[in-house]
């Protein structure tokens, strides 16, 4: 009896089971290939950055799978041991901690302000300022480099300050062109927040900071942190500001020191894939980090 009962209450999670698995297994088949397929440059690189310097040239990157226990991490060893010496690896990543985190802080504390103004702020002038604001993410990055640049020059004759060449002025340059995504992706999402709610507190008493940081703060989390993700793998990954703006420094963010390596040495290529690893691992860190942060926001927000 005991027997008929259990077949009984498992053939229908059986059944249920085997129709999952029908109709979501070649989806996660699909997925699963998409995937390995996208990996595979990133395994690439990882262990070329753990083959040995003298493994180059002989095989291919694949032949080390089959000998792993040839892997080290001497390469790695090799180009920490250097320190901190000026166009180091190590340099050259503090270099792009340096632009990176005021650059994301700023876009994204000033964007976050700009907001709440431009939803609840009580100006005339709302809708054409974010019209300009919406004209300003259009102009290419590539076109403005000159007229900074010259921009920068003019400061210095005039003030005797000049950014160019420095950390602050490509801060300067990517929190400019960071701050119009920044601004329209806040108001877009504090538009969708009830004003019925910033009401509610006033006539409690509140002033305009009490509830930007008790109410729209809170609610805004999960659009704060998808915009730090993106402001700071834009500027971690960018290359072409940092060439133009701190090409002959001698402290150089991650990009330009892998560039300078391949263009100076294309055949040592264990210090492009173990420096490229590095530059992965910082983003990865700050993705995983801010996601954490990001559900949490959107927790709060449904709940509130």
């Amino acid at each position: 009896m005991a027997n008929i009962v259990e077949t009984t209450d498992l053939t229908p999670r059986r059944r249920g089971l085997a129709r999952r698995l029908g109709t979501r297994g070649p989806a996660n088949i699909v997925l699963g290939l998409i995937a390995i397929v996208w990996l595979v440059p990133t395994v690439s690189l990882l262990v070329i950055s753990l083959r040995p310097e003298a493994d180059f040239g002989v095989s291919g990157w694949w032949k080390a799978l089959l000998h792993p226990l040839s892997l080290t991490f001497s390469n790695y060893h090799v180009l920490f041991a250097q320190g901190f010496v000026a166009g180091g690896l190590l340099d050259s990543l503090i270099t792009s901690l340096e632009i990176t985190i005021p650059a994301t802080l700023l876009v994204t504390f000033l964007a976050c302000f700009a907001g709440h103004s431009l939803v609840f702020g009580r100006w005339r002038g709302r809708d054409i300022v974010f019209l300009v604001v919406v004209g300003l993410m259009v102009v290419p990055v590539q076109v403005a480099l000159i007229p900074v640049v010259q921009f920068y020059r003019e400061l210095g004759d005039l003030f005797g300050l000049n950014p160019y060449g420095t950390i602050p002025g490509v801060v300067i340059f990517h929190v400019a062109f960071g701050l119009p995504f920044g601004i329209f992706l806040m108001r877009n999402f504090m538009s969708g927040i009830p004003k019925d709610l910033l009401e509610a507190a006033r006539m409690e008493g509140a002033g305009e900071w009490k509830v930007f940081y008790r109410i729209v703060l809170p609610l805004a989390l999960p659009a704060l942190a998808s915009l730090a993700i993106f402001q700071f793998i834009w500027v971690w990954n960018d290359l072409l500001v940092a060439l133009v703006f701190l090409g002959g420094n001698l402290h150089t963010p991650l990009t330009v020191f892998l560039y300078d390596q391949n263009h100076e040495l294309q055949a040592n290529y264990w210090i492009i894939s173990t420096g490229a690893i590095v530059s992965v691992v910082v983003p990865l860190i700050v993705f995983f980090s801010f996601q954490r942060y990001f559900v949490r926001g959107v927790l709060a927000g449904a709940v509130k």
